[in-house]
């Protein structure tokens, strides 16, 4: 069964936190494992084995970029909308 997830912390130095949403799982693995190139925000393809471990098959380029896009139009959206205070100074 293949799931995405994407990586959403490192902790303790050489630990890598994948969360899955579609299971409302956590997956925790060495950082050494992660695909080249893995940055917090990146999404994976995985697959779920059999015996309910988790393989990395590769970094998910075309969903890391849609919710890259999607980040920066709504940080665009909340900056067009900032016309600053509308308090005036003394």
């Amino acid at each position: 069964m293949q799931v995405q997830g994407v990586l959403d912390r490192f902790e303790d130095q050489n630990q890598a936190v994948i969360l899955i949403e579609e299971l409302k799982e956590e997956l925790v693995v060495s950082k050494d494992t992660l695909p080249a190139g893995s940055e917090v925000n990146t999404y994976f393809t995985l697959e779920k084995n059999e015996d309910g471990d988790f393989t990395i098959l590769a970094i998910n380029e075309k969903a890391t970029q849609a919710a890259t896009n999607k980040t920066s139009n709504l940080i665009a959206k909340l900056r067009a909308k900032n016309q600053g205070s509308k308090f005036k100074k003394k």
